[in-house]
């Protein structure tokens, strides 16, 4: 009984060997990530190619040339170019107004006539004055020169002509200030007075504002001072107008420093010939403090910190070559290489996580349109072909 047990424990386990030595020839193997050539249930295992490594997908961008430019913030606030109060220098009546509220007027036009009936017969009056002084002052130099009259009168005759004549030029000065011209051209306010009010001297009538330019008056921290020039360019918005943009230039620096908030006043010229903006509207302001031209640029995404450097991983010949770089400006989803890269260059900005310096690369097709030059003997400038799609698995037999 024992001797018939034995024999079959042996026969269990040889079918067991004869089993798995079946399953390794007829593919089992390639399940365990063993290669295998073609050839149906005899395929053999093979070892890979010596020296051969699969390129690592990856996503690429070619450097952008532009120009950087480096910004500050600011807010102001709108204000005329010009902006005058009409007022009287002397008292009277107002008498007509050559203006419409709220339009525009032109450099010497007539805006206020007060009342000048007084003004004229006192020109008269000094003009008789001046007439009877030339006179008396004419025949004092007959008598001297005919030695039958005095020098005192010929100097008393004189200096009535020069009274006589600063009369005139006081009165004609006096008739013209009672019309009151605008001094430059621009939009006429809300009057505060009406025809036939009695003003005193320095009373207000109506404001006038030169609206086209604007100026903006606002102030940038005191270390931009060195990089803050007249001329530079600056971008506006108002809230009044959501999602418009105004322009205009730097025209001058106070050249006092604000002690108390430690800043410096800057005034702009902002171009207004549709007249939409206005005086006192608040602004937002980004003041260009320096302009670098032909600057590149690369997205965020394709930056590797290490430490406190930083490097991009450099596309040449189908392989990562990991390239430092310094960094400058930063603005939304790309940043400026200062050092490091040159026109033309490609960074890899996806799968960075699966590359070393000097690993093989292949170009995600589809994902971009820079142009990668491969690396078996093709030129700069030609597009490697996509990758072969791997077949597709044989569908399983039927088996009855």
């Amino acid at each position: 009984m024992n001797k018939h047990w034995k024999a079959l424990v042996a026969l269990g386990l040889l079918a067991v060997v004869a089993g798995g030595f079946y399953w390794y020839e007829n593919g089992g193997a390639n399940s365990l990530g063993k290669p295998v050539a073609s050839g149906g249930g005899n395929a053999k295992p093979v070892a890979p190619p010596a020296g051969s490594s699969a390129a690592v997908p990856v996503e690429v961008a070619k450097v952008k040339i532009e120009a950087a430019k480096r910004t500050t913030n600011a807010v102001g606030t709108f204000r005329s170019f010009e902006s005058i109060v009409v007022r009287p220098e002397i008292a009277g009546r107002i008498v007509s107004f050559n203006f419409k509220e709220g339009q525009k007027v032109t450099a010497g036009q007539v805006l206020v006539q007060l009342d000048d009936t007084l003004e004229k017969a006192n020109l008269a009056q000094a003009k008789s004055q001046l007439d009877l002084a030339k006179s008396n002052f004419d025949r004092a130099q007959t008598l001297v020169a005919r030695n039958v009259g005095t020098g005192k009168a010929l100097d008393e005759a004189r200096a009535q002509l020069q009274s006589s004549t600063a009369a005139v030029d006081l009165a004609q000065a006096r008739l013209e200030k009672m019309t009151l011209v605008a001094p430059f051209a621009g939009t006429i306010g809300l009057r505060k007075v009406s025809i036939g009010d009695y003003l005193a001297p320095g009373a207000e009538i109506v404001n006038l504002e030169q609206i086209d330019p604007l100026k903006i008056d606002f102030r940038v921290p005191e270390i931009f001072l060195p990089v803050v020039k007249i001329g530079a360019q600056i971008s506006v918005q108002a809230d009044a107008f959501p999602g418009r943009f105004f322009t205009g230039e730097i025209y001058a620096i106070n050249p006092l420093v604000d002690e108390a908030g430690r800043s410096v006043v800057l005034r702009a010229r902002i171009a207004n010939p549709d007249d939409v903006l206005r005086p006192g509207l608040f602004a937002r302001i980004d003041v260009t403090l320096a302009v670098r031209e032909r600057s590149i640029f690369i997205p965020e995404q394709s930056i590797v910190p290490v430490g406190k450097e930083t490097f991009v991983y450099k596309v040449v010949d189908a392989k990562a070559v990991l390239t430092k770089v310094t960094l400058g400006l930063r603005r939304t989803a790309q940043v400026e290489v200062v050092e490091g890269l040159n026109e033309g260059d490609t960074v890899v900005t996806g799968g960075l996580l699966k590359i070393r310096d000097g690993s093989d690369v292949a170009v995600v097709p589809g994902v971009t349109s820079t142009d990668i030059a491969p690396r078996t003997g093709a030129q700069p400038g030609n597009t490697p072909p996509p990758a072969a799609a791997p077949a597709p698995a044989p569908a399983p037999s039927k088996t009855n």
